[in-house]
């Protein structure tokens, strides 16, 4: 029998560190059951990232997803990564629907839980764990490592032995951001084998470098199951090659008696999936030993890179960098993965971008700071804390204990639309874009993002137009080079550009005549255009009282109306970017005088969202 034995990744994990999750399940299944006849201890294929873009962008049913690959590997244990009372969102529910998740999930297709909780709060674990336990599932309790002045390997030992008296069938030490070192890897399982008698775990991304030699240290001091990727998805900010773990293994005592050649058969074919997904490649897929320093784990240095593109900052990206480990040391030092990657990082952008540090500051981050994630693992900037809520009180019991059962409340708001249980859950995740999914579904106009062609990349055809050139819009020049493009002589005809090297498709109407309401030629149409209630037109922000965002994000709530009373710093708009809600704030005192925005708006830095009279 093999002593150490593999968890595949690449159904999970290797794509959400490198093509943003973008893997759809009909490019998962013809291969299935040539990894299913492996032999891995488990692949990982569900929960991370995967749940919001199924909903958010492939327009899959995540549940739908879990039920066709149950049926297409009835041989391999299905894993997922389940974030404790968090589950698959971005807040903490409450425990009828924790438990009522985890059964769901069970019933569904999943084997193994690997469940963490972002600040090691292990109070935040229980309920997930039971649950597990309660559906005959096993219960992989998880380590998030981190290094920080307050992280040391007795406090991640003291942690282990908790996870083994909650009643875990393993542990799992989960280096998201890849920063164990070989010897300090060797140490640290050494000390958990000895207080501990359950599997270890090892997870550790490969973007510092180190990983492969981790696992070596981790597995000669008593670890006995590796999380790896299959090559076609592995190293950068995802993980150790498979094939060369395997291959490295063989013939030794730790030989995990996988067929390497059946692997690289796998690889193959994945190899060719992932050109289709080129225009989602992260630009960060080599070594990175920044991450040594700001620990920005895999899963997030893309989402950062994305919404600077947006704003059209992607050169600060070092100062956002540099600022991340400044943010983390103010919270107390959380480990740095979901939430709190997303909470720290989005807050380091807007330090970065507005000028001014916790000028604004995100809901998240409020949130966190009262104590509504748990436990911060150290010590925080008190002057932080009360820019951010004041002298609000923090709580300190387990956050979930403030919550009411809200499962039925839940069924509740979706009837009509939810045709099961895990339609609720799908809702309870993600209540707008949820509803949005199931709105669609059940009108039968679903429809994912577009996948650009292959030829889109590179196009060689005849040209019917400039192919690069510069557009300046409200003061902003961009680059713009044509790529591609579709058929000549069509109504409508897609091209292909790269905006600032961001590939987008773009379609071409032909139309001859436009007619503007209430007249006709220029003067009217220029008219029509300026007006500040014209659809997709909002004035430039000029004034004291004109209210902006301070990144790229869409208006999850309008606090305000025309005629309202408000003092400077009141929140007048709730916006979502990076995942992270944040209130946006009255610059001034006055009366709001007109409102430009509405829920479900997509919005930029350069427009007024909201008008003040000043006093």
């Amino acid at each position: 029998m093999a002593k150490v034995f593999i968890t595949e990744l690449v159904l999970r994990d290797g794509h959400q560190s490198l093509i943003a999750t973008r893997m759809r399940t009909d490019d998962m299944l013809p291969i299935c059951a040539k990894l299913d006849s492996v032999g891995f201890w488990s692949l990982e294929a569900w929960g991370g990232a995967t749940f919001d873009t199924c909903v958010r962008f492939l327009k899959e049913d995540p549940w739908e997803r879990l039920r066709k690959l149950r049926k297409a590997l009835p041989n391999t244990r299905i894993q997922m990564l389940l974030r404790g009372q968090n589950l698959l969102g971005y807040r903490h529910y409450s425990d009828d629907v924790v438990r009522a998740f985890v059964q769901k999930s069970a019933d569904n297709g999943v084997d193994v839980f690997r469940i963490f909780d972002a600040m090691n709060d292990l109070r935040n674990l229980r309920v997930s764990v039971e649950a597990t336990k309660t559906a005959g599932k096993h219960a992989e309790g998880t380590i998030s490592y981190t290094t920080s002045p307050v992280h040391d390997i007795p406090h991640f030992v003291a942690l282990a032995k908790e996870l083994e008296s909650m009643g875990c069938d393993s542990i799992a030490i989960k280096d998201m951001a890849g920063l164990l070192t070989p010897y300090t890897t060797g140490e640290l399982v050494k000390s958990i084998k000895s207080a501990t008698s359950i599997p270890i775990h090892m997870h550790s991304h490969a973007t510092s470098g180190l990983s492969s030699m981790s696992f070596l240290k981790a597995i000669e001091n008593g670890a006995t199951i590796l999380d790896t990727c299959n090559s076609s998805f592995s190293d950068g900010a995802s993980h150790s090659s498979t094939e060369s773990i395997v291959a490295a293994l063989q013939g030794t005592d730790y030989d995990t008696g996988l067929d390497l050649i059946a692997i690289q058969e796998i690889g193959a074919y994945f190899s060719e999936v992932r050109k289709k997904y080129w225009q989602f490649e992260s630009e960060f897929t080599g070594s990175d030993t920044r991450v040594l320093v700001n620990q920005v784990p895999g899963g997030m240095i893309s989402n950062l890179s994305n919404q600077l593109k947006e704003q059209g900052a992607l050169n600060r990206m070092d100062e956002v960098l540099a600022e991340i480990p400044r943010v983390r040391e103010d919270l107390g030092f959380p480990p740095l993965v979901t939430p709190t990657s997303q909470i720290v990082g989005t807050q380091a952008v807007l330090n970065v971008l507005t000028g001014e540090r916790y000028k604004s500051i995100t809901t998240e981050v409020k949130h966190y700071l009262l104590g509504r994630y748990g436990k911060a693992p150290g010590v925080v900037n008190s002057q932080v804390r009360i820019m951010a809520v004041g002298n609000q009180e923090v709580i300190t019991c387990r956050p979930a204990d403030l919550l009411e059962d809200e499962l039925d409340k839940l069924r509740g708001e979706i009837e009509g639309l939810a045709k099961t249980d895990e339609d609720t859950l799908t809702y309870a995740m993600f209540p707008d874009i949820g509803r949005t999914f199931l709105q669609e579904r059940a009108a039968g106009s679903l429809k994912p993002e577009v996948i650009l062609p292959k030829e889109a990349k590179e196009s060689t055809g005849p040209r019917y137009a400039p192919n690069e050139f510069h557009i300046t819009l409200h003061g902003e020049t961009y680059h713009i080079k044509l790529t591609g493009s579709g058929h000549h002589g069509e109504e409508q005809r897609p091209f292909y550009v790269s905006v600032d090297g961001v590939t987008e498709e773009v379609v071409i109407e032909t139309i001859s005549e436009i007619e503007v309401a209430g007249g006709s030629g220029t003067g009217a149409r220029t008219k029509a255009a300026d007006s500040p209630t014209a659809p997709g037109k909002r004035p430039r922000p000029t004034h004291a009282g004109h209210v902006k965002t301070a990144m790229p994000g869409t208006i999850v709530d309008v606090l305000v109306k025309a005629g309202q009373q408000v003092k400077a710093g009141d929140p007048v708009l709730v916006i979502e970017a990076m995942k992270m809600e944040n209130e946006v704030q009255a610059p001034a005192s006055g009366t709001i005088i007109a409102v430009y925005v509405k829920k479900g708006d997509s919005v930029t830095p350069d427009e007024a969202l909201i008008e003040i009279q000043p006093d």
